[in-house]
């Protein structure tokens, strides 16, 4: 009888101890997010097509003949999946009155945790090659996902040099590694 109450405390300790173990696995990865998506659909600028541009989907560019003097795109490029499959476009948009915004076009990537918006110094890098280098170098934070899906903007703080930051990355801040990231090339 003695022994069966000793064990009794025992037991309770490693149901309480594994209980404990479960809920910081389950708050460190969260993986009900890799089965939910968050849709956002912010306006993107009204811009010109690029002269030989067909790196972004053709409904996502608006031609406005009335504001010669609007925003334009400065750089672009195609997202690569990296951890998780990412699709969809990233460019560069000069406003007129001199400020910078990342749009994000038809975004489709996983939803994880504690992903970021990073504009990096590092070249994209197809496969496994790519997934961890952008904090390697320099990178700039734009701010957390809005979404895992569909269209949004970024404010690009003053003084950012684009000349040195040639990527954008999906960063999952967490694991410190990329879901994906695209090439931001200039458009002449």
């Amino acid at each position: 009888m003695t022994a069966r109450l000793a064990r009794r405390p025992l037991i309770l300790v490693v149901a309480m101890v594994l209980a404990l173990i479960a809920g910081v696995g389950l708050y460190w990865f969260q993986p009900w997010k890799l089965a939910t998506d968050r849709q956002v659909d912010e306006a993107l600028a009204a811009v010109p097509a690029p002269a030989g541009s067909s790196a972004l989907p053709a409904a996502s560019v608006s031609v406005s003949p009335a504001a010669p003097a609007g925003p334009t795109v400065v750089r672009q490029g195609e997202f690569v999946s990296h951890e998780h499959d990412t699709g969809g476009a990233a460019r560069v948009i000069l406003n007129p009155d001199g400020t910078h915004e990342l749009e994000l076009i038809d975004l489709d990537t996983s939803n994880g945790p504690d992903l970021r918006v990073w504009l990096s110094d590092q070249p994209v890098r197809t496969g496994t090659a790519g997934w961890r280098v952008f904090d390697d170098g320099k990178w700039v934070e734009l701010g957390r996902l809005k979404g895992n899906r569909g269209n949004q903007r970024y404010a690009i703080p003053a003084g950012t040099d684009l000349e040195k930051l040639a990527s954008v990355a999906i960063w999952c801040k967490r694991f410190a590694v990329s879901f994906g990231a695209a090439g931001l090339t200039p458009v002449a």
